[in-house]
This record gives structure tokens, sequence and C-alpha cells, in this order.
């Protein structure tokens, strides 16, 4: 779907092109050179390092060099701890962590020997601070944060400046991942879930101004802030202001019934 989008996008940029007329005047405005965009889209489980390594291998023949790297990859089990099957615990480590230590050591040697390329991370504001009841989820975003920071300091210390990193923690995306999910009624009005284009725009600006972090929204910050000079108990207080202590338990009794409904309809 992407890939068709892509390409769809270029045709209409080449169109628009072609017929606008050139200008004369202190300088000559020319049409967009063309040159032959190529798409190349893989199937890939990135929580499985081998498949993980296959694919780069394909995409380093097929394609080429990859100078920039995003982790977008995110996987949510919607399960109180104690209900949570181990299984799908480790899903989520494996995708929303693990694989970035897969695809980074695939495709960053390249880029150290060429000193150049970008390391994108999108994390969650769940991975600056926590809530209750997502314990998987929260622990893999910590995981992948704490590996970000990590990576980009081993990377100053090489003195590779030419390559670029971004850590992206946004706040709940409507993408229907936590669809149910609220915080204090009275409050939602002024944190309402984000639309994806919005990120999209702001996580493409922070990646081409190379801005080392982006929280979206700006509030992201101050809570991060306030976490990390307010005693546990004051955290806590602000947390229920917010209704941000139990925001996800209505996403979790949703998944619950979900799951119940499909059990019932498959007769199991």
């Amino acid at each position: 779907e992407t890939a068709g989008m892509v390409r769809h996008i270029y045709r209409e940029m080449a169109e628009a092109a072609a017929a606008a007329p050139r200008v004369a005047g202190d300088g000559e405005k020319d049409a967009l050179p063309h040159c032959n965009l190529q798409v190349y889209t893989y199937t890939c489980d990135v929580g499985k390092r081998e498949n993980v390594y296959s694919t780069a291998e394909r995409v380093h023949k097929e394609v080429g060099e990859v100078s920039v790297l995003v982790n977008n990859a995110g996987v949510v089990s919607g399960h109180h701890l104690l209900e949570c099957p181990d299984e799908l615990i480790e899903r989520t480590m494996m995708v929303n962590c693990h694989a970035h230590f897969w695809t980074t050591k695939a495709f960053l040697p390249k880029m150290l020997e060429m000193n150049h390329g970008h390391i994108v991370t999108v994390a969650s504001s769940l991975g600056l601070f926590s809530t209750a009841g997502v314990e998987d989820y929260c622990a893999s975003k910590f995981g992948a944060v704490g590996f970000h920071e990590s990576l980009s300091h081993e990377l100053k210390a090489a003195e590779k400046d030419g390559i670029k990193t971004t850590l992206v923690c946004p706040y709940l995306v409507d993408t229907g991942m936590f669809r149910g999910c609220r915080i204090r009624k009275e409050i939602e009005p002024f944190l309402p879930p984000l639309k994806p284009e919005y990120c999209v725009k702001q996580a493409m600006r922070a990646i081409l101004t190379d801005q080392p972090m982006i929280c979206t929204p700006r509030l992201m910050y101050m809570v991060t802030f306030m976490k990390s000079i307010l005693p546990f108990e004051a955290v806590v207080c602000m947390y229920r202001f917010l209704g941000a202590d139990k925001c996800m338990y209505p996403f979790i009794a949703q998944r619950k019934q979900a799951t119940n409904n499909n059990e019932a309809k498959n007769g199991i």
C-alpha cells in the first residue's frame, strides 16, 4: 500500500513538472529532471533475527545500501500482566525492542563505513513514562528508548558525526492500536488522540533537521520533566488528576470482549 502511494505521488509530481511552463526572468526555472524511481517492498518478521538478516541481505543485493533506517514496527498484547500469555509478552518484546538490535546490526556497518546515514527509532511516550495495565508494552518501549540513547552515545564516542539519530515519542495516535483508551473526560479536549498524518509530519521535520528527539505534542516534554523531578507519590497524584493512571483499562476491556466474542464465534 505504501509503495503504491509513493508511486502515485511521484507520478503526480512528474506530470505537474512536465506541464509547468518554463519561466524566464532573473533566472530560468526548469522542470524537475526525470529520474527512474523504483520502489521495493519486502515482507519480513522483524521479531526473528534470521528473517531480518536474510531480508537485509536481499535488500543489499537488489536495491543497494540503506542510508535511512526507520524502526517503526510495534504490537501490543492488551492484557493485564497476570492474564497475558507468556507468548504474547515475548512477541511484544521481540517486535518492539529486540528487532531494533537486528535491523541496526544489519544496516549500520555500511553507514559506519561511509560515515553517512540516519537511524530513526519510533518509540512512544510510554517509553518515557508508564501507566498501568500495559507492562509488556511499556517495558518494550523503555527498552527501545534505552537502546536508541546508548547507540547515539556510541556513535558520538566513535566520532561518526555523519550518522544521525532521531528518537520519536508520540502520545496516543489514532490508528486503532489503542482503541478505547480514555483519560479524564475534562482533560480529553486538551489532549485528544493525535492524527497519524500530524505525527508523520512532525517526525519528518525532525528527521530532515537532524533533531535528536521529538515528542508530540510538546506537553509530553513537561510530563517527562515532572516525572524526573517529583517524588513517585506526587507522580501518582498527577496521573490520577489526568486520568492517566487507568487510561488503558477501557482498551484492555474492549480487547478482552473482542477475544471472548471471537472464541464464542469459533466455538472455542
